[in-house]
């Protein structure tokens, strides 16, 4: 595997965990379990934008793409 395809993996688990953390934070009552996923799907934002900002940068600079 490239680490090109290794981020897109990462970015693909990122998402589904941040769909997960938004439906467990519409499914429950309890206000604090519902902040802590909240916080969660927060927290993944910023994974998601390193690691989309690092794809970037990687594709923009791999000497193979610029043949």
């Amino acid at each position: 595997m490239t680490v090109q395809s290794d981020l897109k993996q990462a970015i693909a688990a990122c998402q589904s965990a941040k769909g997960c953390y938004a439906t467990m934070s519409e499914a429950t009552e309890d206000n604090q379990a519902k902040q802590m996923y909240e916080k969660m799907t927060s927290d993944v934002d910023g994974h998601l934008q390193y690691l989309e900002g690092r794809l970037d940068y990687l594709n923009q600079n791999n000497k193979l793409n610029q043949q």
